[in-house]
């Protein structure tokens, strides 16, 4: 096993900071990952950090967190959180444990936001503090 956590983000998180700050917040991508590098640090981890808005990215790089043997994955799935078999499939298909992240929580929104396929699959879940749901979750994978 590495000391390299994968951090991936899935279908329009690439537009944080931007996108609705009043759901996800002011801060960027880019912010978030360099608050999880600083932090990594002191755990004496490193950071993966990945944005996809294709599924299929996701799914290959479930697999190669496992491949490279990293500690372990923080996953904001984004709105593949609620839709995709494949994305549950591929976590159930790696040893390597996941840490679902959302920035917002779920529950208190939409009812189609309420089923999450990816938490079916996951070691455990993180939401509903903004950015710091990263930290918190960055955290837990220290430990595990």
């Amino acid at each position: 096993m590495t000391d390299t956590v994968f951090v991936l983000n899935g279908p329009n998180l690439n537009l944080l900071g931007l996108r609705e700050p009043e759901i996800y917040g002011s801060a960027t991508l880019d912010d978030i990952a360099g608050m999880l590098e600083d932090r990594a640090r002191d755990l004496n981890l490193s950071i993966d950090m990945r944005q996809s808005n294709h599924e299929g990215h996701l799914v290959d790089w479930l697999h190669e967190a496992q491949a490279v043997g990293a500690r372990a994955v923080l996953l904001n799935a984004g709105g593949f959180t609620h839709t995709s078999i494949a994305i549950h499939d591929a976590i159930k298909a790696v040893k390597t444990p996941v840490i679902e992240v959302h920035l917002s929580n779920p529950h208190a929104r939409e009812e189609f936001r309420h089923t999450s396929f990816v938490a079916r699959a996951a070691r455990g879940t993180v939401a509903g503090f903004g950015a710091v749901s990263y930290l918190v979750a960055l955290e837990a994978a220290a430990r595990i």
